[in-house]
């Protein structure tokens, strides 16, 4: 059968993969524009409304969840989704979220495997490097339907969750063909300590550091989201577009429509 994946962008690191069918939601983030945290360092404010209310959710088989910790990845009314479905986290997530039924707190490079809405799936965690100190996990989609590619090595669908580029995450080369990369972007900047003006610290991937990894990862195509509503964004669309094309990967680019569903494999 080999991979067919449609994305509906949602908001954020927000979004609907229908992976052959089946519907994994990443990191469910759901407020209204103007809402926001107070977190010491940081003042996290969204300045747009998702594209999909709950409601407006189709049915949602699992959750890829790459942090339960910070309310811009899993906010209060994404935690409604959490319950009664397969929720895969990092450990201190899947701590922090019992008793739900089926929650994964996975550590790096762990594979689970498990059957989702009538499919057996193996999904693994895959190494970041987010804030120092908290946890963050990525994931690797991988289904016998999904057949095999470069090298003969098995076809996959990688969500990267939040992270700058590391040189760890070179290895999922070795091991998978990445057919598409859904890539956390933004290069997103906090604060490195509660001192006034002290040096902003990079969290997520920008531009460039996406072009670097998609091609250490001899991926297919990108496909980035992460990279608008928040003040701790530094790159929107267009320095992501200028990026792309300065390094000569933009015809390797499936760019989301919010609220809609994009064919990407």
């Amino acid at each position: 059968m080999g991979i067919t994946l449609d994305v509906t962008h949602i908001g954020t690191a927000t979004a609907v993969l229908e992976v052959n069918g089946i519907n994994f939601l990443t990191d469910p983030f759901f407020s209204p524009a103007g809402t926001f945290w107070d977190r010491g360092r940081v003042v996290l404010k969204v300045t747009e409304n998702p594209a999909l209310r709950l409601d407006q959710l189709p049915v949602i088989d699992a959750v890829l969840l790459s942090h339960e910790d910070h309310p811009d990845n899993l906010d209060e009314l994404g935690r409604q989704l959490l319950d009664g479905r397969h929720v895969f986290t990092t450990v201190d997530g899947g701590n922090n979220l019992r008793p739900r039924p089926a929650v994964y707190g996975m550590k790096p490079w762990e594979e689970i495997t498990c059957i989702i809405a009538g499919k057996k799936f193996t999904i693994t965690a895959t190494p970041t490097q987010h804030v120092p100190g908290n946890e963050c996990t990525g994931f690797i989609l991988t289904n016998d339907e999904f057949g095999f590619g470069r090298d003969g090595l098995p076809n996959a669908i990688y969500f990267t969750g939040d992270t700058v580029y590391i040189d760890e995450l070179n290895a999922i080369a070795d091991r998978y063909h990445v057919r598409a990369a859904v890539m956390n972007l933004g290069n997103a900047h906090v604060p490195s300590s509660d001192e006034p003006g002290s040096t902003p610290m990079q969290i997520t991937m920008g531009g460039k550091d996406g072009a670097k990894l998609f091609r250490a990862l001899k991926a297919d195509v990108l496909v980035p989201m992460h990279y608008e509503s928040w003040g701790h964004f530094t790159e929107f669309g267009v320095e992501l577009r200028q990026a792309f094309e300065e390094e000569g990967i933009s015809d390797k680019i499936c760019w989301l429509k919010a609220g809609e569903k994009v064919h990407v494999l």
